[in-house]
């Protein structure tokens, strides 16, 4: 099972393995409150990438298509995530307030897409 959150709500058993996907440490959060497992820097998009999108819902599509891309070296990691997922609960957290258009919500379709069958 593969879920996202934002990492500011509260800590759950039931988020499993819990994996940071951004490349800044959010603001705001200690490292023991947010119970991180993995901080994994390269799943985030690049920062040019990062602030060209600026969670603007109308570069939605071309920011996936984009992000997609720079995913593109990171098979193997996608892949173990994948497969950790497949074993157990694995919840992807993210900092930005949009909860609709954010790189955790691309990671989650695109692992999806990678979980052993």
């Amino acid at each position: 099972m593969l879920q996202i959150k934002r990492i500011y709500q509260e800590a759950d058993p039931k988020d499993g393995l819990r994996i940071l996907v951004d490349r800044l440490w959010p603001r705001g959060i200690s490292k023991e409150r947010a119970h991180v497992d993995r901080w994994e820097k390269e799943l985030a998009p690049s920062d040019e990438l990062r602030r060209w999108f600026g969670h603007d819902p109308e570069r939605w599509q071309e920011f996936k298509s984009r992000y997609g891309a720079e995913l593109e070296g990171q098979g193997e990691l996608l892949h173990e995530v994948a497969a950790k997922a497949a074993n157990g609960p694995v919840t992807l957290l993210y900092a930005a307030k949009d909860e609709e258009h954010n790189n955790a919500v691309v990671l989650q379709e695109l692992i999806g897409k990678r979980a052993p069958r």
